[in-house]
Order: structure tokens, then sequence, then C-alpha cells
């Protein structure tokens, strides 16, 4: 199923293409020290070796601004600054070379500073990413809309962009991140019926790797469905590589991703007859490094009430019997192994298929 997206305007970040109805693409934001380039880059390889495809680096001080150039330069993704209070810190990352910044017009010294900020980054043809944030509204509109709600962060938005705009400045991305799953999701409705400036999403300060990607995909998958969002980043408290496979598994389970491994396993029961989960986790270990430029659905099953079918189904699949189980590739039984030879199995023809490409490209 294609869900139809919004017509959003296009912008550039480095290589990446956000919104105009190009792929949805997957951020992240490194926790290390952005002055300890070593580990920032060891980090970033990290990162885009499993998938993430633009990162988010924090600038406090003028130490990281000055790390950056070097981090650019060596990044094998594109790099956007993360600046907050001081626009020289911003002006410094442009100098320095990043891909893209994100920032809050409202909190960097009032307009004269903005322009500062827009016209160099217009110079070097650098986006800027709107950043409001529900835990960091104006005062104003807080007493306006009497609490955090999505139209006030809405009209926080509106009033950077507009800001922005005076100065000529349109290379625009917007988000409005809430810790709230439904002040997030209306917010963002409500953001993408005012405006067609491409759209960041994602849960702010969701919690931890299990609590955050369940919120999380609730949040952003309910967004995706309904056409909204151009990019994305889960934020999650643990190491950043999770964020950036949670949001692939959203973007593959909502048919938005036209690469990579789909896996399908079942629950167990009572009538399984082999130890579905370790072979489940063992195959996911085993392809865990290797992205296919193609689609590829793989089933772990446990017993012959629906395990055939749902391995026919799959690109490749293993159901597993008394004793014995079978192996399926597209369709078709292609053999017959003890149960203990199963993932082994599973895993040489997963190889096969991928080194013979005889899987179907969609």
């Amino acid at each position: 199923m294609d869900w139809k997206r919004k017509n959003t305007k296009t912008v550039t970040v480095g290589n990446v293409l956000i919104g105009g109805g190009n792929p949805i693409s997957i951020q992240s934001m490194t926790n290390t020290s952005t002055a300890d380039v070593k580990a920032t880059l060891a980090q970033i390889q990290k990162l885009a070796q499993a998938g993430c495809q633009i990162i988010r680096l924090a600038v406090p001080d003028f130490e990281g601004a000055a790390a950056l150039r070097s981090i650019v330069t060596s990044s094998p993704i594109p790099v956007v600054a993360d600046i907050h209070f001081d626009y020289k810190l911003a002006l410094a990352s442009i100098e320095a070379g990043v891909h893209g910044l994100r920032l809050n017009p409202g909190n960097i010294g009032g307009r004269q500073k903005v322009k500062e900020v827009a016209l160099a980054a217009k110079e070097r043809n650098i986006p800027i990413r709107v950043g409001v944030n529900a835990g960091s509204l104006e005062k104003d509109l807080l007493e306006k809309h009497g609490g955090i709600c999505p139209q006030a962060m809405v009209e926080s938005a509106l009033g950077h962009i507009h800001m922005l705009e005076e100065e000529g400045f349109d290379q625009i991305v917007v988000s409005l991140k809430s810790s709230d799953v439904i002040c997030m999701i209306d917010a963002y409705e409500q953001m993408s019926a005012f405006s067609d400036y491409p759209l960041h999403i994602g849960l702010t300060e969701a919690g931890t790797v299990r609590r955050g990607s369940i919120k999380s995909a609730l949040a952003v998958g309910i967004l995706l469905s309904r056409g909204i969002g151009d990019t994305i980043r889960i934020s999650l408290t643990g190491d950043p590589v999770e964020e950036v496979l949670v949001a692939k598994e959203i973007l593959q389970a909502l048919h938005l991703c036209k690469r990579g491994f789909n896996f399908i396993s079942c629950p167990t029961c009572g009538r399984t007859q082999v130890d579905v989960e370790k072979i489940a986790l063992q195959v996911e270990d085993a392809l865990s490094g290797i992205e296919p430029p193609f689609p590829v659905s793989i089933a772990v099953m446990g017993c012959a009430v629906n395990g055939p079918g749902e391995a026919k189904s799959a690109d490749i699949g293993i159901a597993g019997g008394k004793g014995e189980g079978l192996l399926f590739c597209k369709g078709q039984v292609v053999g017959r192994y003890a149960n203990a030879d199963l993932a082994k199995a599973l895993l040489d023809h997963v190889q096969i298929l991928l080194s013979t490409e005889q899987i179907t490209k969609t």
C-alpha cells in the first residue's frame, strides 16, 4: 500500500532531499562531546552503517563549533548543527561547512541576529530547521493559550517562519515536538494545514528504548499514515543506533522504505516444536549489518497451523515442525531440515538469493 503524502517544498541537506515527495529520510543525533572529533566521527560512522542519513550535533560552545570543520570533512552523511541562545555559534557552524542548522529564531538574540544567520545560511545555501519544542514555548504564547497546547506550538512555529521569510529566507524545515503523543500529532496536523514547508517529525524525550519505541511508533506511524512527514528522528534514551533501527522498522512496516529486511516471526504457542525466539534472534543478528537495496521479507514460523502460509508468502522463510521443518523460497519448498539446522539453512539461502539477485526488486 502506498500512502498519499502531502506535497511539500523540497529542501536540500547535503546530498539528501527532504520533502517534495522524496523518500522519507532518517535522522539521529550524536551523544558524544562534539569537541571530541574522534569519538563523534566514530559514532557517526556507526549510525551511518545502521541507516542514518542525516546527523545532528549539539554545538554548545565555540570548542564544539571549531571541531565541526574536521567532522564535516570526514562525515559520511550530512551534518546539522544544533544551536541555542548564541547566534555566533550558528555563524561559526556555517563557516565550518555544516549542511544545515537547527535553531529556534526566538532564542538567539533578536531580529538583527536572526537576520545575520539567515543571510549567512542563504549565502551558503544551508537550510534551517525551525525547531519548536513544547517544553520551551514563549511565555506570552503560554499565557495566551493557557499553557502548552498544539495551537501554541503552531503559532510559535509560524512566528519563527515569518521572521525568516522577512529576511528573504525560505529554505526551511519545521518540527513541532512534544513528549505527549496526542499533542504532537495534533500540532503536526495543524501545521500541515497551514504550511507547505517539509516537516521533521518525531516525539521528543520519548523515553527508554522499549517505552520510547512504542510511543514513537504510535506518534510517527499515525502521522505518516496520514501523509504527514518528510524526515524522522526517533528520540530515545540510549544508544542512538537504536533510534535508527526503530525508524527503519516504522518505515518498513508502513511500506515507506523500499529496501532492507522485513522480519516476520510467530509469537509461539503450545503447538510450537522449535525455539522460534532463538532462531529469529539468530537470523536478525546475522543479517544486522546487511541492507539489500530492495525489500526482502524473511519469516520464521513455529508450527504447521499458520507457519507454512506465512513462510510461503515471504521471500524466504522456515516453518518448524516435529523434529524437522521446511524451508520456503518465493512460495516454493526448497528443502527439509532438522530443526537444529533451520537457522543456518535459512541464512545460507538468504545469501544465495542476495548474491544472485533472485528476489524481485520493487
